[in-house]
C-alpha cells in the first residue's frame, strides 16, 4: 500500500512540475514574440529615418550637425542587440532626434509643405503607434511571465529550468512626446 501511495505522490509530482514548466516555456514564447514584434518595428522606423533625413536635407542643408546627429543614433540604436533596457535607451534617443527632425519643418515652409516629407511623417508616426502596441504586448508578456516564474510553486522550479525574469522595454518620458501629424499643417 505505501509504494502505491509513493508512486503516486511521485507521479503527481512529475504532472505538476511538467505543467509547471510547459506553462513558464509557452509564457517565455510570448515574451519572445513580444520581443520580434518590437525589433520589426523598430526596424521599419529604422530605415525610414535616412529617407527623412534625405528630404530634410534638400531644404535645411545647413542643419547637417542634427541630420547626423539622427543617423548616428540609429546606427547606435541598431546596433544595442536585444536587451530591452540598452535598447529602450538607445530608441529613447532616437525618438528625440526624429522629433528634433521633424520640429525642423516649423522653420522650413517648403519643407513642411513636401509631399514627400508628409507621406514620410505619416509613416513615421504611423511606426510610431506599431512600436506603441508591439510595446503594450510585449510588456504585458513580460508581466505574466515574470508573475508565473516568480509564483509559488514555479519559483522553486523556475532557477533550476533556467528560467529568469525579463526585462520591461521601457522608454524615457521625452520619447513620449513625439509629436504628432497634422498633415493640413505639419508638425505640432
Amino acid at each position: 500500500m505505501t509504494t502505491y501511495i509513493l508512486i503516486g505522490v511521485a507521479a503527481l509530482l512529475v504532472t505538476v512540475t511538467v505543467i509547471i514548466f510547459n506553462t513558464m516555456v509557452a509564457k517565455k514564447q510570448m515574451v519572445d514574440n513580444g520581443w520580434a514584434d518590437i525589433d520589426v518595428q523598430l526596424k521599419k522606423r529604422a530605415d525610414l529615418i535616412p529617407n527623412l533625413v534625405d528630404v530634410v536635407k534638400g531644404y535645411a542643408a545647413h542643419e547637417k550637425s542634427t541630420l547626423d546627429e539622427v543617423i548616428s543614433q540609429r546606427n547606435q540604436a541598431l546596433s544595442a542587440g536585444n536587451d530591452p533596457e540598452k535598447r529602450g535607451a538607445e530608441e529613447s534617443r532616437v525618438s528625440q532626434g526624429v522629433s528634433r527632425l521633424i520640429a525642423l519643418a516649423e522653420a522650413y515652409p517648403d519643407l513642411k509643405a513636401s509631399e514627400q516629407f508628409l507621406r514620410l511623417q505619416e509613416e513615421l508616426s504611423k511606426t510610431e503607434n506599431d512600436i506603441s502596441y508591439a510595446r503594450r504586448f510585449f510588456n504585458g508578456a513580460v508581466r505574466e511571465y515574470n508573475v508565473a516564474i516568480q509564483s509559488f510553486p514555479s519559483v522553486m522550479l523556475a532557477p533550476l529550468f533556467g528560467f529568469r525574469q525579463s526585462k520591461f522595454f521601457e522608454i524615457d518620458l521625452a520619447d513620449r512626446a513625439v509629436p504628432e501629424v497634422n498633415l493640413a499643417g505639419g508638425a505640432s
